[in-house]
């Protein structure tokens, strides 16, 4: 039988790690103790298996449990539900890291365009792609499309909407996407360049939808989606169209209870993100080295007949660190810097130093 092998990490005294390991596995399917749950096709069927536990540090614990596939009926939902959906709700409990089963990815068929969709987009091949957020959030659409014109003629690959921008009273999403499309367009026109504009989209899922078929109407290149504000399995809905590439950002996955290498680097992209936003090391978030080695690592490794998606380090960096950051995750990167070009005071010459920088960087070790 096809199953998922979950590795979470559990804290409990060492005479109890037994049989908190069982009431994990039960919880997430029958969500019943096994004398309740008799019945002899759900003993066979449903109910899972404890496969290791072992020590890590004092009152700390690798547990590594087997669930039927079937309890997961291939949904994206309830996929979760069974990897940590009870147990996210148990401070003592981590979920580490998932093992899908082959046959998972006939319906976890991750990114539809990836990291050769979006090069060929933009016509960009031999280097890292730059990035950039409209911001901040106040400006009125002419004052974004303002900015996304500058950045566009600079020659930035990727302008996305700050991921704060909703469909506010100031900025209408319609209007802003309009605006900020045609300025994109203008300027490629004035530079023979390919830059491509991503809106948010945000909102219960019936206006998400709304906002899609909007911004696909309107031209733009990409859109930009917080899977954990919105509901991952939408994420995997507009993926499952092939309409547009999609970037995951990151906002509200910060629970401490899942890795964020799970949740970013594998989670993200089989259900369908192209690209994935993330913290790198060393800006204004505390990630670690290994966790960024590990996530970039995921997006891109091409697992499961799965298309490579573009790992975007972001969160505070700095132009002055374009080289560091590129040594660190390689020319297979979507670079993504913000509030550095804004506060520059010249926003224009520092975007195009920006993108001067990196194409020299990425031909350097590409060499």
């Amino acid at each position: 039988m096809s199953r998922f092998v979950f590795h979470y990490e559990i804290e409990s005294e060492p005479g109890e790690i037994a049989a908190r390991a069982d009431a994990l596995l039960l919880e997430q399917t029958v969500e019943l103790s096994r004398t309740a749950a008799s019945d002899a096709w759900v003993k066979d069927n449903i109910i899972g298996e404890i496969l290791s536990v072992e020590p890590l540090e004092q009152r700390r614990f690798a547990v590594t449990v087997a669930q039927p596939a079937r309890t997961t009926a291939l949904d994206p939902a309830q996929f979760l539900n069974v990897a940590f959906g009870n147990s996210s709700l148990q401070p003592d409990v981590r979920l580490a890291a998932i093992e899908p089963p082959e046959d998972a990815f006939a319906a976890f068929r991750g990114p539809r365009f990836g990291v050769t969709g979006l090069r060929e987009r933009l016509g960009a091949f031999d280097r890292a792609l730059t990035a950039t957020a409209l911001k901040p959030m106040g400006l009125p659409p002419e004052r974004m499309a303002s900015l996304a014109h500058t950045f566009a003629v600079a020659g930035i690959d990727v302008i996305k909407d700050d991921h704060g921008l909703a469909d506010h009273d100031f900025c209408p999403f319609e209007r802003r996407v309009e605006l900020c499309q045609r300025a994109v367009e203008r300027a490629n026109a004035e530079t023979g360049g390919r830059t491509i504009y991503a809106p948010n989209l945000i909102g219960p899922p019936s206006r998400v939808r709304r906002q899609f078929d909007f911004a696909r109407k309107a031209g733009v290149g990409a859109v930009l989606i917080a899977p954990m504000l919105v509901g991952p399995a939408l994420l995997f809905e507009l993926a499952d169209e092939a309409a547009l590439p999609i970037i995951a950002h990151p906002a509200f996955g910060g629970s401490e209870w899942i890795a964020p290498d799970a949740l970013f680097g594998d989670i993200f992209k089989w259900f369908g993100a192209d690209a994935s936003i993330f913290p790198h090391q060393g800006g204004r978030f505390s990630y670690s080295r290994e966790t960024c080695l590990s996530l970039a690592s995921r997006l891109r490794s091409r697992a499961h007949g799965l298309r490579a998606a573009f790992p975007v380090p972001a969160g505070g960096i700095k132009t002055s660190r374009v080289r560091e950051v590129l040594s660190f995750y390689g020319v297979e990167t979507m670079l993504l810097v913000g509030g550095s070009l804004l506060e520059s005071g010249d926003v224009a010459g520092s975007a195009r130093a920006f993108v001067a920088e990196v194409a020299k960087v990425s031909k350097a070790f590409s060499a």
